[in-house]
């Protein structure tokens, strides 16, 4: 059963930080590109972060490039989100991403439960 288990969600604080993780299972990880995606209150589904099958390729949206990275440990069948200078704007519920394929510009065909992150004072 192809499974996408997400955490490390929580509140931080405007400037903080938090590590996102996605534990896969169920599919062969390293042979997949796996992304990011966000969802906040009120808004449609925003593409946060991309990495490709064997972590050589990321890219990030706009508004998260310089403070957020994505990485993944083919060995553990994770992938990550380092989030830093959180901004309160980055308030979402997070969601991990399995791709059709190796390719980066493979669609997005599985998404997990999400993991909720709020930046408040």
């Amino acid at each position: 059963q192809v499974q996408l288990v997400e955490s490390g969600g929580g509140l931080a604080q405007p400037g903080g930080s938090l590590r996102l993780s996605c534990a896969a299972s169920g599919f062969t990880f390293s042979s997949y590109t796996m992304s990011w995606a966000r969802q906040a209150p009120g808004k449609g589904l925003e593409w946060v972060s991309t990495i490709n099958s064997d972590g050589t390729y990321t890219d990030y949206v706009a508004s998260v490039k310089g403070r957020f990275a994505i990485s993944r440990d083919n060995a553990e069948n994770t992938v990550y989100l380092q989030m830093t200078s959180l901004k309160p704007e980055d308030t979402a519920l997070y969601y991990c991403q399995k791709h059709a394929g190796p390719y980066f510009r493979s669609p997005a065909t599985l998404r997990g439960q999400g993991t909720q992150v709020a930046v408040s004072t």
